[in-house]
């Protein structure tokens, strides 16, 4: 089959490559990829492939052969899926427990356009605790995650405040909810009881302060691939006994099929809407990762298998 290969080389950092069809393990089924989504956190790891290393980890199609224990969709079913690799391809072998049933309602597309960046705001708000009335500051919200946190976070009660330079991306978050829009950490008003950061560097000291009094700041992401330096003393200038949390939206009580099958309901009940930013074929995957590293996209990029 064929399969996009990582090269390590910026200018092109994958290419076409013929593959062995993967034989699925008795807990996975085999799925012909009708279209995948490309993360940014993928365009990092494409800088430095390691051996053999085959990336895409969000995909959509059909399930061309049921798993042999018998577990997840049966006969050919139309699926969103979460492997951990290999999904840039023809074909994927995807545990049965990271796979949920498309209805005809959903596209491929927008199952496509879920998985990762999904599960994490899902997780991340169930992470937050309850939000109704809660004040939430979240960082870097251009992109996916930050697109379904302040859907979700904003129809749940929370008054959300989004961090965005783009201001065509703070109009857009407005729309799906959020209470304010500003283009610097340093421009937010707090004191928050939710702190949700994914930049590190500069902003997650900045955001830390701006934290109430016994709040939480969930650290899930560091965009600028700057490290934080923080110091002790800072807390006493206003976010005192505050929490600060490490998280990894794999590292989760619940499981994947459930949280993604949760992702495609109220996706097709109207309450999440994936934005896609580009839809092109795959052969276009090359250009569109380049253009995701030099943020020329905005909203996710679809690649679509003809």
């Amino acid at each position: 089959m064929k399969a996009l290969i990582p090269t390590g080389d910026p200018a092109e950092p994958v290419v076409f490559a013929d593959v062995p069809e993967p034989t699925p393990r008795p807990d996975e089924a085999l799925v012909k990829v009708e279209a995948f989504s490309v993360n940014r956190g993928e365009t990092f790891k494409l800088e430095k492939p390691g051996p053999g290393e085959r990336p895409g980890k969000d995909v959509a199609g059909l399930v061309v052969q049921p798993a042999a224990d018998g577990s997840g969709p049966s006969g050919i079913t139309r699926v969103v899926g979460h492997p951990m690799a290999g999904g840039w391809a023809e074909y994927v072998a995807v545990p049965t427990d990271a796979l949920a049933a498309l209805p005809d309602t959903v596209s491929v597309l927008q199952g496509a356009a879920l998985p990762l960046a999904g599960l994490t705001a899902l997780r991340l708000l169930r992470a937050a605790g309850p939000v109704p009335g809660r004040r939430v500051l979240l960082t870097g919200a251009s992109g996916g995650v930050g697109h379904y946190v302040t859907e979700l976070a904003a129809a749940a009660g929370a008054q959300v405040t989004a961090v965005t330079r783009d201001a065509e991306r703070g109009a857009r978050l407005a729309g799906l909810g959020a209470a304010e829009i500003v283009h610097d950490v340093a421009d937010a008003r707090g004191p928050y009881d939710v702190v949700l950061e994914s930049t590190g560097g500069r902003a997650l000291p900045l955001a830390l302060a701006r934290l109430a009094r016994r709040g939480t700041l969930i650290w899930f992401g560091q965009a600028s691939r700057t490290p934080v330096t923080l110091d002790f003393f800072d807390f006493f200038s206003g976010p005192e006994s505050a929490v600060i949390r490490h998280f990894h939206y794999l590292d989760a009580d619940s499981r994947l099929d459930d949280d993604l099958a949760a992702l495609v309901r109220l996706t097709d009940e109207g309450r999440l809407h994936p934005e896609i930013g580009r839809v092109t074929d795959w052969a276009d995957t090359a250009t569109t990762l380049t253009d995701l590293r030099d943020r020329r996209i905005r909203g996710k990029a679809v690649l679509t298998l003809s």
